[in-house]
């Protein structure tokens, strides 16, 4: 990622994230590095970025960081078969508001190669994932997001959820839900503003209900994980303070996709959802990633 501060360009830098989830340890280890922006490059066109010696581009990620008491590598190749899925009404990404924008470049990306993980070495063929792209001005003030790459008895179907609200001088938006579900060959997209404004999403910090209606289609569903499969990330925010992000590779996911004239259709994932939380509170009892120093 870049970090950029409001009013503050000389103090740009790029991060490195890396971080394992071990579902049948428990165990997560988790690496902020900061590099200065001078050790960066970014293409203006297409995928193909360095922050430091770390490397990613449209079919490979190559690299390494360390901190926080843990060694992560990644040796990875990648393929894209589906075309990237919009979060946000089209139009809307040449729009001032929102202030932050998301998209999948890549669902259901097939990962081939190795990480290393502590010195412990893990061989990773056609791992199902995706490449994801976010960036804006500022951090969505609150917001939970989810995404299933393939569920288990649906291994095509993909889901890119997010409720959100919005604070604009001292008044709050009300809590908007915005999805899109790519299922038996059709994107069903549940993401117009009027549509998110009708839609429910309730959630607290480690269980999420949602649901939308349209004429196409009515979603709802679940996503939930237990405590422990969270890690506390720092989110430094541009116009200022830091957020804290409860990340999960870990949560559970149940969805209910009823559509006229056809069969109601259950999507379940057990242990392959993505689910986070952006949040100011500091009752959740995850632990919180320490920050790295600033680069020299």
């Amino acid at each position: 990622t870049i970090f950029s501060p409001r009013d503050r360009p000389e103090d740009t830098l790029g991060e490195l994230w890396a971080i394992y989830f071990d579902g049948e340890t428990h165990q997560t280890q988790a690496i902020k590095q900061r590099v200065a922006i001078a050790d960066c490059q970014f293409a203006t066109e297409g995928l193909d970025h360095r922050i430091g010696d770390a490397q990613l581009d449209g079919q490979a990620l190559i690299g390494k960081a360390q901190g926080q008491g843990h060694d992560i590598s990644w040796d990875l190749h990648y393929q894209s078969p589906q075309p990237p899925l919009l979060l946000l009404p089209e139009k809307l990404y040449e729009a001032p508001f929102p202030k932050a924008k998301s998209l999948v470049g890549s669902p259901l990306a097939s990962y081939t190669g190795t990480l290393h993980v502590d010195g412990q070495r893990i061989a990773i063929e056609d791992w199902v994932g995706s490449q994801n792209h976010n960036w804006g001005s500022k951090h969505t003030d609150r917001y939970a997001w989810g995404q299933v790459a393939g569920f288990d008895e649906e291994p095509d179907a993909f889901l890119e959820i997010t409720s959100a609200q919005l604070r604009v001088g001292p008044l709050w938006s009300p809590r908007l839900t915005l999805m899109v579900l790519r299922v038996d060959g059709e994107e069903l997209r549940l993401n117009s503003p009027l549509q998110a404004l009708r839609a429910h999403g309730t959630y607290e910090f480690f269980s999420w209900r949602f649901s939308s209606k349209n004429r196409k289609a009515a979603i709802s569903g679940r996503i939930s994980a237990p405590r422990d499969s969270f890690i506390g990330l720092p989110y430094d925010n541009p116009p200022g303070g830091v957020k804290t992000c409860l990340n999960s590779k870990l949560a559970s996911c149940s969805l209910r996709v009823e559509r006229p004239g056809r069969p109601v259709l259950s999507l379940h994932s057990q242990h392959r959802a993505a689910f986070e939380i952006l949040t100011e509170s500091v009752t959740h009892g995850v632990p919180v990633l320490a920050q790295p120093a600033w680069p020299t």
